[in-house]
């Protein structure tokens, strides 16, 4: 029985995951304006395609229904050219994305994020120990293949600079390595 031709992309997929307040739409927003690929803020697009559910009191945010998510993305996601940017990893397939970065950032500057943000209660102190216990990196070590996910300090505004430099390197590979 043949197996149906693979589909090569264009362009790589990216996702930037860590804890709220790491820095991700900073980062992929310059990362974006300087690579031209298309930026997709998950939380922005759950809300304008009606992928939110009921509401979640103790974190006081709306409930993300993820399969609804994924049917709506993987057109967009299997022609590649995409920066993926959300605070949790493993619902999404492990064939949409060529690199995974995990930014992180120390904990008194994460919960200074978070506070100037309205953050409190239990939905500041769960996201500090997200934080803490390096969740959301592990995870995505857990998710996809060790060997595209990375680590990427994002502290200092320089680190900004530094970060959106490694991964237009990364591309500037990926586009040599895939002509």
């Amino acid at each position: 029985m043949a197996t149906a031709p693979q589909i090569k992309r264009q362009a790589p997929n990216i996702l930037v995951t860590g804890t709220p307040g790491v820095g991700k739409s900073t980062l992929c927003q310059k990362l974006s304006e300087t690579s031209g690929l298309q930026w997709l803020e998950i939380s922005k697009i759950a809300k304008d395609y009606n992928c939110l559910e009921e509401y979640d009191e103790v974190y006081q945010c709306p409930i993300l229904d993820e399969d609804k998510l994924l049917d709506g993305l993987e057109e967009v996601m299997c022609k590649g050219g995409n920066i993926v940017d959300y605070h949790s990893c493993e619902f999404f397939p492990e064939r949409w994305f060529d690199v995974v970065f995990v930014l992180r950032t120390d904990n008194t500057t994460l919960y200074d994020r978070l506070v100037a943000r309205g953050y409190t209660g239990k939905k500041l102190e769960d996201n500090i120990d997200c934080e803490i216990f390096q969740t959301i990196l592990e995870e995505a070590r857990a998710s996809y293949n060790v060997d595209i996910v990375h680590e990427l300090s994002s502290v200092a505004p320089t680190e900004l600079e530094d970060n959106v430099n490694r991964i237009c390197l990364w591309l500037q590979q990926w586009f040599q390595d895939n002509q």
